[in-house]
């Protein structure tokens, strides 16, 4: 223990003629300021972010839940590092067993260093070979406070900013912190654009090729005649057109990503309509081609998480080599076999298609829709499965104007 705190920044107080010593908190590291996170802005809503600092993070997280039900407990993570790690939750209303699993699954973390809360992630997972994230991470002190009240599990990592959040529904990966600050309406119509950019993210490339290559019978004959029009001259056939204007598009975006922010956006932006305006010009591909990767393109960064979009990004190629080969059939396979695997899929005991499989119709409330404030008086069933703990607010607290006889 002593070794411990020395090499954590600590002092220790030795006293002759004792075998105690005092530990005395004299941390004191230099860090970045609390800041506007940078992959999670927002129109309305809190601006604030969690910083490198552990102590910062969790008292940033006591400033949003004023509550002695707030646990925090401590690990101690890597042989080398030892990294400071804390799990957070509501006490009383977290399930248990997420809470014991969560503890079982730190403990038996034995590696060297532990630099980064993908280390954890990626050690306690539940299929570490799937490509869909099955635990969501975020740098906002506001998200992180709502999921810990909504009964989930929150794990801080010393040395980064961003918190994973267990157990995880694949409908929080298409939700933005900001649906709980607009007006519910407005919430549920942006819910069911992500929803629409999630499957032309994922189909419309695969979808384009089938239809063109082996079903044209489904194409209006104006539609066709257009089509074949602009592909006159092409020397490649539609799926090498696609995936050559694909490859590109992902090339340019992760530049964008890694080059500084200025040169990063100009890369991504010119790059794309250079390139894709002299292949057309050199007829290498297709006006219609370059329209349908631009579209998915534009449709990925609809969807609010990074990791889930670039899962959807990898399996687009998969669809794209199963409309190549089997047309519409394979599409439909591709779907059949993806939704399987979703269906399967388990963070932390709960289901990752909840509330669709198994479907829960009063948790539907805050899923594809949200429903205002006062009409969601539930937390989610399957993350807060006792009863005592699941209500939220009285139930039904619409609000009313007064009577003629108040005014």
């Amino acid at each position: 223990e002593v070794e411990e705190a020395v090499l954590t920044g600590s002092v220790v107080l030795l006293l002759e003629g004792t075998s105690k010593a005092l530990k005395i908190g004299t941390k004191g590291f230099d860090g970045r300021i609390v800041s506007e996170p940078a992959t999670e802005g927002v129109v309305r809503g809190p601006r604030e972010g969690f910083t490198e600092s552990l102590q910062k993070n969790t008292a940033m997280l006591r400033r949003k839940i004023k509550t002695p039900n707030l646990k925090l407990e401590k690990f101690v993570l890597g042989r080398v590092t030892k990294t400071e790690v804390n799990i957070a939750y509501l006490d009383g209303t977290v399930n248990s067993k997420v809470v014991d699993e969560v503890k079982k699954r730190l403990s038996l973390i034995d590696v060297d260093s532990v630099l980064e809360s993908a280390y954890i992630e990626e050690m306690i997972e539940d299929e570490p070979f799937s490509v869909f994230p099955q635990i969501d991470h975020s740098e906002k002190p506001d998200k992180i406070a709502a999921a810990i009240v909504q009964g989930q599990v929150a794990i801080f990592t010393d040395g980064t900013p961003f918190v994973l959040i267990v157990p995880t529904m694949m409908t929080q990966f298409l939700q933005s912190s900001e649906d709980y600050y607009d007006r519910s309406i407005y919430a549920t119509s942006i819910r069911l654009v992500r929803f629409v950019f999630l499957t032309l993210a994922l189909l419309l490339p695969a979808l384009y090729i089938a239809i063109t290559t082996f079903h044209r019978g489904l194409l209006p004959t104006s539609l066709l005649i257009s089509i074949t029009a602009a592909r006159e001259g092409a020397p490649f056939p539609t799926v090498i057109e696609v995936l050559t204007m694909e490859v590109t598009f992902e090339a340019l975006r992760e530049a964008g990503l890694r080059l500084p922010k200025p040169v990063g956006q100009a890369v991504s932006i010119v790059g794309g309509l250079v390139i894709g305006e002299a292949a057309v010009q050199a007829s290498m591909v297709s006006p219609v081609t370059v329209i349908i990767v631009a579209l998915t393109g534009i449709a990925s960064f609809g969807i609010p998480s990074y990791s889930f979009a670039l899962a959807i990004r990898i399996l687009r190629f998969g669809m794209i080599a199963l409309a190549s080969t089997l047309g519409l059939y394979g599409v439909l396979l591709g779907v059949l076999v993806m939704s399987a695997h979703l269906v399967s899929l388990r963070s932390f005991g709960v289901p990752y298609m909840a509330p669709f499989a198994p479907f829960n119709l009063k948790d539907m409330k805050d899923s594809l829709i949200r429903l205002p404030w006062w009409a969601m008086g539930d937390r989610p069933r399957l993350i807060a499965k006792n009863n005592n703990n699941r209500q939220r607010q009285k139930f039904f607290l619409k609000p009313v104007p007064p009577d003629d006889n108040e005014k």
